[in-house]
């Protein structure tokens, strides 16, 4: 009685803190000024509030349908794969984004790709710039 409990509060926790991080993120995306922050708002919500997603669906599972070793694999495979996936495919689209020519913010300093290798660090955009 008291392990169906614990098991109820921890996965509507990771069910609901995953949820957070979504809405939060989607709600974020309206604040972002161009591409690259967008697509910085959504990484950690695919890379924290996915897989707490996913944990929480399998501790329901595993308390409705008793627990299964193919199903915790596959659990722990859709995990690290999120985690993963997220920070990779993160990077390519920022940086698509960036070379496609899509405006970025002049707030956004350094701008590494912008740049050659021969001129050097570059200080972020004050005011008085």
């Amino acid at each position: 009685m008291i392990a169906a409990l614990i098991v109820d509060v921890l996965a509507s926790v990771l069910l609901l803190g995953g949820a957070f991080w979504m809405l939060t993120a989607a709600l974020s995306m309206f604040r972002a000024h161009d591409a690259l922050a967008r697509i910085n708002v959504l990484s950690p919500a695919t890379g924290l509030g996915l897989p707490m997603i996913v944990l929480g669906a399998f501790l329901l599972h595993t308390k409705v349908e008793g627990f299964e070793v193919a199903v915790l694999i596959k659990t722990i495979l859709t995990v690290v794969a999120l985690i993963i996936v997220s920070s990779i495919a993160s990077n390519v689209l920022s940086r698509a984004a960036y070379m496609s020519g899509s405006a970025v913010d002049p707030r956004t300093a350094p701008q590494d790709l912008a740049r050659s290798p021969e001129e050097g660090d570059q200080v972020p955009l004050t005011e008085e710039r």
